[in-house]
């Protein structure tokens, strides 16, 4: 496991942003080839340029969807289903990390972070790791 989550520190040192340094490691378990994950997690890193939910974490729920959903042959048929993953990688990436929101982890109001940005990947990539692939065997 600690090979592939250093996989994802990697990539966010070469400038991938958080949701791109996690989509674009586990993209290829997904059916992805990692030049599309690379340009649909863009928008996604810095709390979706806004510093609201975590790159990192929202990377990982894309993934969910990619997991989970049953696609445009049913479509709405898998979506309470994942919004349930959804939650449950949500409360385990906040209990680890202590929130949600990249201006809290990045401590934008109080001056005190909570969470480095390789942290939050490295959180990320585990909870995928322990709760979304572990699942899925």
């Amino acid at each position: 496991m600690e090979s592939i989550i250093e996989q994802a520190i990697a990539r966010h040192h070469k400038g991938y942003n958080c949701a791109q340094a996690i989509v674009c490691t586990y993209a290829d378990l997904f059916g992805v080839d990692e030049q599309t994950a690379y340009k649909m997690s863009e928008a996604f890193g810095f709390g979706m340029g806004m510093m609201e939910v975590c790159g990192a974490l929202t990377g990982g729920l894309m993934l969910a969807g990619l997991q989970n959903s049953a696609g445009v042959e049913t479509p709405g048929s898998t979506k309470a289903a994942t919004y349930k993953i959804d939650r449950m990688l949500g409360e385990a990436f906040s209990e680890a990390t202590g929130s949600l929101l990249c201006s809290e982890l990045k401590g934008r109001d109080t001056g005190k972070p909570l969470c480095s940005c390789d942290d939050c990947i490295r959180h990320a990539a585990r909870i995928i790791e322990e709760k979304l692939l572990a699942d899925a065997q």
